[in-house]
């Protein structure tokens, strides 16, 4: 079952999505299988970690930009290559397991809508499959 989500970013930051994605999986009446979060944008990407603490959030923007600065070199026409760049180590999907109509996440986890060249309209989808949908031979 797949559930569409839209979002609107700020200029770089991670939001936590993981009330959005319970939702979804909610609906779904899904009980035992994985959920897909997927972002379709070549500057935004989806990420787990921490979300007890918005340090960690502070600390992880700031590592990316130590290891990942704009330079001056980039030659892409639109000036955003440092957020391509992020996007592309971050990911654009993740995939979460579910057991007994819950997200099993770790006990500080939460999952988070990356986004490196805001503020923009955003959206994200997320595929809810149950372990009966699998394909058989």
């Amino acid at each position: 079952m797949l559930f569409e989500f839209d979002l609107r970013t700020d200029n770089e930051n991670f939001h936590n999505i993981t009330s959005e994605v319970r939702e979804a999986v909610e609906r779904s009446k899904v009980k035992n299988g994985i959920c897909t979060i997927y972002c379709p944008h070549t500057t935004a990407g989806i990420t787990i970690n921490e979300a007890a603490d918005p340090d960690v959030v502070r600390d992880m923007l700031f590592a990316l930009d130590k290891f990942f600065p704009d330079m001056r070199e980039f030659r892409h026409y639109e000036g955003n290559s440092t957020a391509h760049i992020k996007s592309s180590v971050i990911g654009t999907s993740e995939n979460v397991i579910i057991k007994d109509g819950q997200l099993v996440l770790g006990t500080w986890q939460g999952i988070y809508f990356t986004e490196f060249d805001g503020p923009r309209h955003r959206r994200f989808f997320v595929n809810v499959i149950n372990d009966n949908d699998e394909f058989k031979l």
